[in-house]
């Protein structure tokens, strides 16, 4: 309708494919493909950043801002010459970084003469658009309803099968068309038609489409197949795999003329279910033979990560070829897209791995990039498969402090501290760096349990750490562990020195990827801690940065949550409600356990009494019985700025003194050090 009625506009179009979710920047490279000629006009760190996310060149992960900005040079360039209109159907399934970017561009468009419409699909949990302005297309009123089913119903129908077609339907135009279709003749209709409620709508209309799928002929029904497997919609890839699998161009039309798929310059399907009907319908023989022959006509040069994932699904068993293949592309695609991409091809390496001990050791890594993805379940899923092969006693340590890293993630309550300090003591005569940062990630866990913490508290990690036979460590990590230790044994005289000499390498060493992701929001709360406002305010910028680069879901709430704060203590209230809002995005995204705070941190800076003590009762039991203290320390300091703002001085007195009360370490100086 859009595209009607946008006379003198171009149009550039995109469409998310569920198929391609796990393939970073498949979406936006869709929308702009027709504009790559215009690339070489974008200033060098756009041009750079794009043309990696696309694949044109070699290159590190690009940073996800710049790639937003790019992609607005480009349209906004496209749209000099005249108005552009941009339209993106089934938005739900397109990849987060297309997803993130596309809306980032909406954002900011102002004065460029550029419209960009989302479709999204309901039900959806996704909430990236939240914010754009919104239509929302609800169902048909009774009486179009009615009207709209007679136009296929052909003679007399039941009064009361009638009125439940439509109850059922909630006036889904989609199924009021399509479900008739399944009945063909009256007693069906009138014989008590009805849907089971335990079907959901789009499972019942795209039963629909296989039904109206079984009378093609044979050759047709694969070459639906070839497209439906093929995400782009390439009509010269699906060609020349319909060729491979010796299908002529005859095949298209028995489909095209019952209006379920349009083969021209796109390939399309004339609803998003008829492609997952297609699929259903078919062998799981056929679907391999189909990716089989996508793998062999797609490039290995251009587009080595897609061949890659068409073999692993032409694959029924076991193959080392195969596995390999997609361990290789797995780099490719963490470099383009981040850890999720990165994760989904290990994980399908794992799969097929024939080899029990490299299986294993495959398993371990994949369960090592889904928990840095944000994937804790299918984490610990990938964990369970290493830790049943044959690992040795290096890779069994490794194992069980995954296991321990995911618990803290999903927790941060009193189950992981003694799990990571066991899991440090074992790891020192075998791997005293890693032993050195478990123990630091003990200290994290034992902090953020805090006054609820049992077994493995930070007085027992920090005995355990100066107890322990190692030369000292000059790294940045190194000074903050021993400062924590010193800390946590002997007191804020004691370990001050050596945290601000940990504060120093932090901000001045170049550290690890890796190591940032870990490290620098614990080297940012000792840097408020010891009320270092310039360290503070770089430390969490630079967490917030690579958490959003790499796409490190399971870094990222923290990241956020941890920098609303430093916003809010600037003033700036607006990119903290921002920020806060993200936060929360993401948790709901992945699925996260984690206990948000951000919203309750809000409602305190904004003196919104009633609104914190609810979010706060609300949450307090399950706090509780996961053993989060600091979450109650930190909540009891934020009602002492609520109540002071409100001029309630003896109720802030009092919750500030149960804050100081109740927190240790670095909780406790935190509450404290501001006045």
């Amino acid at each position: 309708y859009l595209m009607q009625h946008a006379p003198g506009c171009d149009i550039a179009r995109a469409t998310g494919v569920e198929l391609e979710m796990e393939l970073a920047y498949a979406g936006l490279q869709g929308l702009c493909a027709p504009f790559l000629d215009h690339l070489e006009r974008l200033p060098g760190p756009q041009r750079d950043a794009l043309g990696t996310a696309f694949g044109l060149r070699d290159g590190d992960a690009p940073d996800r801002f710049i790639v937003g900005l790019a992609a607005l040079s480009l349209l906004s360039d496209i749209a000099e010459a005249g108005p552009l209109v941009c339209i993106v159907d089934d938005a739900q399934w397109l990849d987060a970084a297309s997803a993130q970017t596309m809306t980032f561009v909406a954002r900011r468009l102002g004065a460029e003469s550029i419209g960009l419409v989302f479709a999204v699909r309901e039900p959806s949990d996704e909430r990236q658009f939240d914010g754009l302005p919104e239509l929302v297309v609800g169902g048909l009123d009774d009486r179009a309803a009615l009207e709209l089913l007679g136009t296929v119903v052909a003679g007399p129908l039941d009064e009361r099968v009638r009125d439940r077609f439509v109850a059922e339907t909630g006036g889904n135009p989609l199924a009021l068309l399509e479900l008739p279709r399944r009945r063909r003749t009256l007693p069906e209709l009138a014989g008590g038609f009805g849907l089971s409620d335990s079907v959901a709508l789009s499972g019942r209309i795209e039963q629909s489409f296989t039904e109206r799928l079984a009378p093609l002929p044979p050759p047709t029904r694969l070459l639906l197949l070839i497209a439906a497997a093929e995400p782009v919609g390439d009509p010269v890839l699906v060609w020349r795999a319909a060729a491979k699998l010796g299908i002529g161009p005859d095949a298209a039309a028995p489909a095209a003329g019952v209006g379920l798929v349009d083969f021209g310059a796109q390939v399309r399907f004339g609803h998003p279910l008829v492609r997952s009907a297609v699929k259903a319908a078919a062998t799981p023989e056929e679907r391999q033979s189909v990716h089989r022959a996508l793998a062999e006509v797609t490039d290995a040069e251009a587009d080595p990560d897609r061949r890659a994932w068409h073999l692993a699904h032409a694959t029924a068993g076991l193959d080392e070829e195969v596995a390999a293949e997609l361990e290789r592309s797995a780099g490719r695609a963490r470099a383009r897209g981040g850890l999720a991409a990165g994760a989904a091809f290990h994980e399908r390496a794992v799969e097929l791995t024939p080899d029990p001990e490299r299986r294993a050791q495959r398993a371990l890594l994949a369960a090592k990039a889904k928990h840095r993805a944000g994937a804790n379940q299918a984490a610990l899923r990938l964990l369970a498969v290493a830790q049943v092969g044959p690992l040795d006693e290096l890779d069994q340590a490794r194992a069980q402090l995954l296991h321990a890293q995911v618990t803290f993630a999903m927790t941060r309550g009193r189950d992981a501290p003694p799990l990571l300090l066991e899991v440090a003591r074992r790891l020192e005569p075998l791997d005293p760096t890693l032993a050195r940062g478990t123990y630091l990630e003990a200290f994290a866990a034992a902090l953020s349990a805090d006054h609820l913490v049992h077994g493995g508290d930070a007085r027992e990690v920090a005995a355990a750490v100066l107890a322990a036979d190692w030369e000292p460590s000059t790294s940045a990590c190194g000074r903050l562990l021993y400062g924590l230790a010193r800390l946590s044994q002997d007191g804020y005289v004691a370990g001050a020195p050596a945290l601000k000499l940990a504060l120093r390498a932090f901000r001045d060493e170049p550290l690890s990827e890796e190591d940032e992701l870990r490290w620098l929001w614990l080297g940012a709360r000792v840097a408020r801690a010891l009320a270092d406002d310039e360290a503070w305010d770089e430390l969490t910028a630079r967490h917030l940065d690579v958490a959003r680069r790499t796409g490190a879901f399971s870094s990222l709430p923290v990241a956020l949550t941890d920098r609303v704060l430093v916003e809010l203590f600037f003033g700036r209230f607006g990119v903290a409600m921002s920020l806060a809002a993200e936060s929360d995005a993401v948790v709901d995204a992945t699925g996260g356990d984690l206990t948000l705070r951000t919203s309750i941190v809000l409602a305190n800076w904004r003196g919104r009494d009633a609104e914190a003590l609810a979010l706060i009762e609300t949450h307090r039991q399950e706090v509780v019985r996961r053993g989060e203290g600091l979450w109650l320390v930190a909540n009891e300091w934020g009602s002492a700025i609520r109540y002071n703002a409100l001029g309630r001085y003896e109720a802030a007195l009092a919750a500030a003194e149960r804050a100081a009360e109740d927190a240790r370490g670095l909780g406790r100086r935190s509450c404290c050090w501001r006045r």
